[in-house]
């Protein structure tokens, strides 16, 4: 069968290898790196027959990665962070370098290699970042913004080292090759930006309008790998080409659906990429070199987890941002991968060379979870050692804050109850630790603290022991229980509001103080059920007993409600008496008539008991009360009653 048979092989070593990683919490494509060992040429087993086709399919992996991140560019995602991403990266893959070059020398390798293993170390990972931001539920928080908008730009720094690096393998000629390079790339930028822009969305729009999503798919491969091929066909990287055009679709109406689709075809071409990365790297070597392998990783490791804490220091972000983005990105990346089959295609580095960094990658990977967890910690030690760093604070009021209301949370619950307070001119307060949603609570001009509510300093700044109310957000039940054992600490008397999912949590957080608890899913519930009662036109009074009851059985546990009673009951209590409000149009035949000429006791059997005109109201007119028009009128009875007024009132 052939490359057929080489890719069956893959792919299954590559779902086992990719099974360990999950079951183990680690990146898949370490997963696909170990299926690669397994299966290539320097282990005995199952192995496959032709490295070479494998390679060959494996660019068109490097091409679609490049291409969906070219689709993913966004410079929305830089403008948080703007100033540190794109000043403050470019100078830690400089400095990196600097390292990288550094140690190559001292090694004994050549200039060429030295700086091609500055390069390699300079780029962090995106993939085993994000995953593990995730796994720890940090997504949205500033540090893991910095991160992110860090790690955009440092892929996109591999385009120019794509171009250049390997013009560095021949000396004689290298400046004049790097400069005709830079003047191609610019030159097929500015045609892809110019003409690109115009004919490819025009293209896509008239393949959507066919309707066929197979087509689109297609239209859509064919762009990102044609361009590419075109780059390759002028003398540049067939990678660069696909990134370009992926930049410039992500900017059309089309961008986001070709990303969508385009994703599986990358994953799968990906899945061999990282393979065949696996297939070159050489276990003997690993085992033989190993002390030198560690060595290098914590040399690396602590250079570049350093420089990433000083530029984010020296950019203006405190407290545990600088240890975060350190313990977070000094590990070396994937894109790593794609620029070492570069210099191997290129001979620009030896087969050494490439399992060195190899094997410092996948190391390096492997402990980044692990050492990213020391963030927390390290940050807490630091605290105890060295003063508090000041928190950053927004619109807090100038007298300070006193008998008000604190706000854990400043999502979307947090913010309509800051809207809700607002409007009745009550103090609050919001603590909030995703930076994004408190630059929202900023722009909305509410009071908000940047931090995290279940550190003691963060409750301490928003002078909790003067607070009237704590009102927690969260949907985590466990720093819900962090934040009320540190409030009830500061202040035992404080009364807290927290929600929580499902009766169990409810009861946890009765017992340990809260004062009430409230289930969104059963405040949805309710609603639906009160609204469907008042189009039945049963009285706002008995919902109201119902609702209540409901809220006594399902809030507080050891209170035994009427609850089941109480419903039976409903069909016998719509006659309720209850008030209705009637204005009276221009045409009612009640107008200029009093009261007692209109007869409405008798007629209708429904009282007055108030009249609301040019915003002055009436309580119990007398009977001669005479009407106008545009008049308010508060009438009491029961249902019947109060419809008969209604059509009194005309």
């Amino acid at each position: 069968m052939g490359v057929a048979a080489d890719i069956v092989i893959i792919m299954v070593a590559a779902l086992i290898g990719g099974l360990i990683a999950q079951k183990l919490k680690q990146p898949l494509i370490l997963g696909y790196i170990l299926a690669g060992i397994v299966v290539g040429p320097y282990t005995s087993g199952i192995t496959i027959g032709d490295t070479h086709e494998i390679e060959l399919l494996a660019e068109i992996g490097v091409a679609l990665l490049l291409f969906a991140l070219g689709l993913e560019f966004s410079l929305k995602e830089l403008k948080p962070v703007r100033k540190i991403a794109l000043i403050g990266t470019p100078i830690q893959v400089l400095l990196t370098m600097g390292v990288g070059y550094g140690l190559g020398r001292y090694m004994g390798w050549s200039f060429a290699s030295s700086l091609w293993l500055g390069a390699l170390i300079s780029l962090s990972s995106t993939m085993v970042t994000l995953k593990t931001l995730m796994s720890r539920g940090l997504v949205g928080t500033l540090s893991s913004r910095v991160m992110i908008g860090m790690l955009i730009v440092q892929d996109l720094t591999i385009i120019p080292m794509m171009i250049i690096l390997p013009q560095l393998s021949n000396p004689g000629v290298g400046l004049s090759l790097v400069s005709i390079a830079v003047v191609k790339s610019i030159l097929f930028i500015l045609v892809m930006l110019y003409a690109g822009r115009k004919f490819l969305p025009w293209l896509l729009k008239h393949v959507a309008q066919l309707d066929s999503r197979e087509l689109f798919i297609l239209s859509i491969t064919a762009i990102g790998l044609g361009i590419g091929y075109a780059t390759y066909l002028f003398g540049l990287s067939f990678a660069f080409g696909a990134f370009v055009a992926g930049m410039v679709l992500s900017e059309s109406d089309y961008g986001h659906q070709a990303l969508n689709d385009i994703i599986p075809l990358r994953d799968i071409f990906g899945l061999l990429f990282f393979t065949s990365v696996g297939m070159l790297l050489d276990p003997v070597f690993f085992l033989e070199n190993w002390g030198k392998i560690i060595g290098l990783v914590l040399i690396i490791s602590l250079f570049k987890g350093s420089i990433f804490y000083v530029i984010t220091k020296i950019f203006g972000y405190i407290n545990i941002i600088p240890i975060a983005v350190g313990f977070g990105l000094f590990q070396v990346g994937e894109f790593s991968f794609v620029l070492a089959r570069v210099g191997i295609e290129t001979n620009s580095i030896d087969q050494n060379m490439y399992s060195l960094v190899l094997a410092i990658s996948v190391l390096s990977m492997v402990v980044t979870p692990f050492a990213s967890s020391l963030a927390a910690p390290l940050y807490k030690f630091k605290k105890r050692v060295f003063k508090y760093e000041p928190l950053q604070t927004e619109n807090i009021p100038s007298s300070g804050l006193n008998d008000h209301v604190i706000i854990a949370g400043g999502g979307n619950v947090g913010q309509h109850i800051a809207q809700v307070l607002t409007k009745l001119e009550l103090p609050f307060v919001i603590i909030e630790l995703n930076h994004q949603r408190m630059m929202e609570c900023k722009n909305a001009k509410f009071p908000v603290i940047y931090g995290d509510m279940s550190q003691p300093p963060v409750l301490e700044v928003s002078a909790i022991k003067a607070a009237r109310l704590l009102l927690i957000t969260t949907p985590s039940v466990i720093n819900t229980r962090i934040i009320v054992k540190h409030a009830h600490h500061l202040k035992p008397s404080l009364h807290i509001i927290a929600r929580a999912e499902g009766v169990d949590q409810t009861r946890q957080l009765y017992d340990i103080g809260v004062y009430m608890v409230v289930l969104p899913e059963m405040e949805a519930g309710l609603e639906i059920a009160r609204q469907a009662l008042l189009h039945l036109e049963v009285p706002v009074i008995a919902i109201q007993q119902y609702t209540d009851a409901v809220r006594q059985q399902s809030y507080a546990p050891i209170y035994q409600s009427n609850q089941d009673q109480l419903l039976t009951k409903l069909d016998k209590i719509k006659d309720m008496l209850e008030i209705s409000w009637v204005q009276l149009t221009p045409l009612s035949p009640l107008i200029s008539k009093s009261i007692k000429e209109s007869a409405i006791r008798t007629k209708t059997g429904a009282s007055i008991v108030g009249i609301l005109r040019e915003k002055i109201f009436h309580s119990n007119p007398k009977a001669d009360y005479f009407f106008q028009k545009e008049d308010l009128v508060a009438v009491v009875g029961n249902q019947q009653e109060r419809n008969e007024f209604k059509k009194l009132s005309g």
